[in-house]
This record gives C-alpha cells, structure tokens and sequence, in this order.
C-alpha cells in the first residue's frame, strides 16, 4: 500500500529533507583527496546528531555506519573506513536521517579533485538523469513512467542503468512502497496522486548495469568494474508538481 501523507507530514518530511542536504552540503565541503571515508562519515554524524536528529543507516540491518561511500566502480552500500580518496576518484555519498519521526534520503556523486572527461560526463548524465525521472513524477502520470524517463536518457548517452537496486517510497519508514525501478516501459504501474513520497535515485554505470554484492554483504560494484554514479532526491508528488524535499 502506497502511504499518502498529509500537508502537516509533507511539512515534517520537508524539515527531515532540509537537513539531510545541509548535512550533504557539510560533507561535500570536505571532500579532498587525502581524507578518509571514516572521516566523512564522522563529520555526518556529528552534524545530524547536533540539529536533533538520527542517522537514518546506522544499525538499518546491521548496518555499520551513517553514511554510504561508494567510490569509482563501487555502485552504492560502501562502507565508510581507512579507505583514502584519492585525487581522481568520484565518490557517492548516500545520507539519511530521521528527524521527527520522519525520514530523508539523498545521494550525490561528487569529484575528487580534478577527474577525468569521461568520470564528468557520467556525473552530468546522472544528475540529469534524476532531474528527469523527477519531471515524471506528476500526478496522473504511472510509477512505471519514472523509471522510463530515466533509462531512455541515460541509454541516449551509451551509459547503462543498474537494475538490480530501486528507489523506494519513504515516509515514516525508510523504505516504503513502492518500488521504483530506473528502468521499464512506461505507462504501468499505479498512478501517481498527490501526498506520495518517493525517493528517486538513478545508479548508472559507464559499463554495462550488472552489479555484484562484496563478501561484507553490503559493498555492490559494477559486475565489469566500470566507474559508477548515484544521484538521488526524496521528492513529494504534488499538484503543482514534483516538489524536491531535500533542497537546503
């Protein structure tokens, strides 16, 4: 079942989404070469532990950290550790936090230092890919529409869209129905109404979109350990449109 939330929760998702992408805003900022993923994954915490919040990730099915990194030809799911970001590297962070009961979810892939020509056009169609699957959210479209939007863009750019991993909805619970595939035929699926949450979150791969889970049971790589990128946003179905939650 497809939770519709009403205007005062699309207010408290708008908080939890606020602060998810300053906390986004603060990690970013640190991104270097030289720094440890462990290092960003601190930095998180403490900042949503201070606006009176909680790692959404932290202990999700044993999950270790706060956040996710996911650097070159991991997808999403890495673990924050030792691990040092070179120059070159892109890497994916994934941020959630529940605040008030609530939860916000948002991925961006960012550079480190100066990256490659080909590292750079995969962050741009990526973005632009979200950009596009969130165009689709509007009422009276289907869900199936989304995913659609999404692969015909990225597949427009010979880039391949992970299958294996969705977006979800999310409310009070991190991971709500329904699923959101960034692939499909469009026009399927229920429509979308106004109050759905959905969190829009397109993988794309620079290789081909098979993906593989690492022996930690969380780590997911490109099967052919092509460069990958993870954008995502917590976006509410509105009548005036598609209104993107986590926006500082």
């Amino acid at each position: 079942m497809i939770i519709i939330k009403s205007e005062d929760e699309l207010q408290a998702m708008r908080e939890a989404g606020r602060l998810v992408a300053k906390t986004h805003a603060v990690v970013a900022a640190a991104v270097r070469p030289g720094i440890t993923t462990a290092s960003l994954d601190a930095l998180a915490e403490e900042y949503i532990l201070d606006h009176g919040a909680l790692p959404a990730f932290k202990g999700y099915n044993g999950y270790p950290s706060t956040i996710c990194v996911s650097v070159n030809k991991e997808v999403v799911h890495g673990i924050p550790g030792a691990r040092t970001l070179d120059e070159g590297d892109i890497a994916s962070i994934d941020i959630g936090v529940v605040l008030n009961g609530f939860y916000g979810d948002m991925a961006r892939t960012y550079p480190v230092g100066k990256i490659s020509t080909e590292a750079e056009r995969l962050l741009c169609v990526t973005e632009k890919a979200l950009a596009k699957g969130v165009a689709a959210a509007v009422v009276g479209n289907r869900l199936s529409d989304i995913g659609h939007a999404v692969q015909g863009f990225v597949e427009a750019h010979n880039l391949s869209v992970v299958r294996d991993f969705v977006g979800h909805g999310i409310g009070r619970s991190m991971h709500e129905a329904p699923q959101i595939p960034n692939f499909g035929r469009p026009g399927r699926g229920p429509r979308l109404k106004p109050g759905m949450v959905l969190a829009i979150e397109p993988m794309v791969n620079i290789g081909g979109w098979e993906v593989i889970v690492l022996s930690d049971n969380w780590t997911v790589v490109t099967a052919d350990r092509s460069l990958s990128a993870h954008f995502e946003d917590t976006v509410a179905v509105t009548e005036e449109g598609p209104l993107i939650l986590t926006q500082a």
